[in-house]
């Protein structure tokens, strides 16, 4: 089987995907079989047969260069722009556990490292019509580990030490973070990188400045921060 991480946020548009896609880019340059995963993505569009294309997994494609098909990336695929949970109520369609472990194996079985993106911040509701399944509930049946983003900007320090307290209580491994929007010699960007690695007890990974195509992070530094999955 092969070697899975979490990619985390602190919230929704703090550079998930963005971040995502340097990972596995990185990955594939250093030779390794990689894969990319989301289990539920809302606010597609349609392309010209009106099936509604994963955004993000078309991006983490394109960016990295990877040759996973698409239909492999993202079970569930919702068109509002609103948690998923909502989107399946609005929409039909609701994620279910089964399927999205189902697919996570079979990637699992067929490549090295599959990178997995969550949906929105850890707090997330993937789904809630008398089933209940939250963003964390994924995480632990998958088994991975966390890579947690959070924008270097002002309120680094309270979303991180909040999301890891919350990991924590969940039983989730939070492996490193990442800096998105990070500024080389700003002072808060600094001092955020420094409180936020005392308050979380992890360290910073990796810092992604904005229009960065590289990730500041060596290939074997990255991939050990992957676990192996159990069958």
């Amino acid at each position: 089987m092969g070697k899975a991480l979490f990619i985390a946020g602190t919230g929704t548009d703090v550079g998930k995907t963005y971040a995502a896609g340097l990972i596995v880019k990185k990955l594939s340059q250093s030779g390794a079989s990689a894969a990319y995963y989301k289990a539920a993505v809302s606010g597609n569009v349609r392309g010209g047969d009106g099936k509604l294309i994963p955004g993000d997994a078309l991006y983490v494609k394109t960016i990295s260069g990877i040759c996973q098909p698409l239909e492999q990336m993202c079970p569930y695929v919702y068109e509002h722009a609103v948690s998923p949970h909502l989107a399946a109520g609005m929409e039909g369609n609701p994620v279910r556990m089964d399927r999205v472990l189902a697919l996570f194996k079979e990637l699992c079985g067929t490549y090295e490292y599959v990178t997995m993106e969550g949906s929105g911040g850890i707090l997330c509701p993937i789904r809630f019509d008398g089933t209940e399944i939250w963003l964390a509930d994924i995480v632990k049946a998958c088994g991975a580990g966390c890579l947690l983003v959070a924008d270097a900007g002002l309120g680094a320090i309270n979303a991180a030490g909040l999301t890891a307290f919350y990991m924590r209580e969940k039983g989730i491994p939070l492996k490193g973070i990442i800096l998105n929007h990070f500024r080389p010699g700003d002072g808060l960007h600094e001092d955020n990188r420094k409180m936020c690695e005392y308050v979380t007890g992890v360290k910073v990974a990796a810092c992604i400045k904005d229009g960065d195509r590289d990730l500041e992070l060596s290939g074997d530094c990255l991939k050990s921060l992957y676990e192996e999955v159990l069958q």
